[in-house]
């Protein structure tokens, strides 16, 4: 199978959702191996943004990628119609910071470039496979990810309005059922929400033209396209997400009440968990060229063990261990951190503080991991040393701490650590430790 591109430019425009600024959007062909990015035209000399999870820098009602002021803001509905002509090469110009929102679904999108049609490319293109499940909660969003050879979804969403409740959809998406149940869906909002939103800078451009409209007891907007559109609209946002593994994902996906946020972890996690591989099935490299991680400890071993409980227990899994050397840990970062009420509102950062604190709860299970009787001791920290705080943690991030043990005198130990984000080290510092008697 070959890579694939747009057969030639085409362009639709209108004004945003969230941002409600106009704008002009180009669809343009791509070299074959530069994936797919977008190109804010408006600001001189700025850096192409690729669809990548690493380039997400909100996920909160909506996706945006980039950073400063190049960024671009709601850009599912567009990922999801390339996603579903299974274009590998493209470039996304915008003359503006969000694509126009249109009637609020993905058809628009779809329909230009089924008209301008595709072209074939030489290289092959890549596929994201898992070989073991993946399971993920953010908030109340549950995923589970197992091994397939197509893209399935499974979605269930459940609102306590009189039109929505629980839906349940399963969609084996290819374009032919992307355009036909799918492509269509609009997304939603209610009433009681508008202004809390605008009070937030979103959905300054929505309207009943373009998106669906309830109220407490109806829909406000005009009829809907099915009965179970809402679950059908999410199942799509899934799929526009779902491009920035940056390959192709074959997995069978089941998502329970997913959002952009949860989504987005889901990526996180399924680059770190999967191989990519070309169209003959030839593996080319581990997308996190890192060794595959598994949980050593999942949060109820983790609770055996540590003293802490919310909101101060701030590890969720221990991926790799080795007494008395070295340990892997892991923290799902969420918008639902009781912290990021009162830190920075409106612009949420994890307190640096929390950080080494974590840091420091994932050394305690080095320490207290292989006692018998953990839950007769505690730890003590005695010192901390040579901290440095290299980048912010934002919601929708996942920390992996890894420490060592540099020196061990009696009951004294003392670790050096470092967090990561996508690879890249946020935080570090040097800790001295005692294990004592509670």
């Amino acid at each position: 199978m070959s890579r694939s591109t747009v057969a030639g430019k085409a362009t639709l425009e209108g004004i945003g959702l969230h941002l409600g600024q106009p704008c002009r959007l180009t669809f343009s062909p791509a070299k074959s191996g530069s994936g797919i990015t977008f190109r804010r035209v408006d600001i001189s000399g700025a850096e192409p943004i690729s669809a990548s999870v690493k380039q997400v820098s909100a996920s909160e009602r909506r996706t945006q990628l980039g950073s400063g002021d190049n960024t671009v803001h709601t850009v599912e509905h567009v990922l999801a119609a390339v996603a579903a002509h299974g274009i590998d090469d493209l470039e996304i110009e915008m003359d503006g910071p969000e694509p126009p929102i249109l009637d609020g679904s993905a058809s628009p999108f779809f329909d230009l470039l089924k008209k301008t049609g595709l072209a074939v490319q030489e290289g092959e293109p890549d596929y994201l496979i898992l070989a073991e499940p993946v399971r993920i909660i953010d908030g109340e969003s549950v995923y589970e990810a197992f091994p397939a050879n197509d893209l399935e979804l499974d979605v269930t969403i459940e609102f306590p309005h009189p039109k929505i409740g629980k839906q349940s959809k399963m969609f084996n998406v290819t374009t032919e059922i992307f355009e036909a149940e799918l492509s269509r869906a609009r997304t939603f909002g209610f009433v009681k929400e508008v202004e809390w939103l605008r009070s937030r800078g979103l959905i300054k451009g929505a309207s009943v033209d373009n998106a669906i409209v309830l109220d407490e007891t109806g829909i406000v907007s005009g009829p809907l396209r099915w009965d179970d559109e809402f679950v059908r609209h999410k199942a799509m946002d899934c799929v526009g997400d779902l491009v920035l593994a940056g390959a192709k994902v074959r997995a069978r996906i089941v998502a329970v009440k997913p959002s952009h946020r949860g989504t987005v972890t889901l990526v996180r996690e399924l680059t770190r968990a999967g191989t990519l591989q070309n169209g003959n099935g030839i593996r080319t490299e581990s997308v996190n060229r890192n060794q595959r991680r598994k949980t050593v400890y999942n949060i109820e071993d983790i609770m055996r063990v540590l003293p802490h409980r919310y909101p101060f227990l701030l590890v969720d899994r221990i991926l790799e261990i080795e007494a008395g050397k070295r340990i892997v840990g892991l923290k799902n970062v969420t918008i639902n951190e009781p912290f990021f009420q009162g830190h920075f509102p409106g612009h949420p950062i994890m307190p640096g503080v929390l950080i080494v604190e974590a840091m420091a709860q994932v050394g305690g299970m080095l320490l207290m991991g292989n006692l018998e009787e953990p839950d007769t001791k505690v730890v003590y920290f005695m010192s901390l040393d040579k901290i440095k705080f290299r980048k912010p943690v934002k919601p929708g991030d996942q920390l992996i701490f890894e420490l060592q043990i540099i020196q061990i005198r009696g009951a004294v130990c003392k670790t050096k650590g470092v967090a990561k984000v996508d690879g890249e080290i946020v935080a570090e510092a040097e800790m001295v430790a005692m294990v004592r008697d509670r």
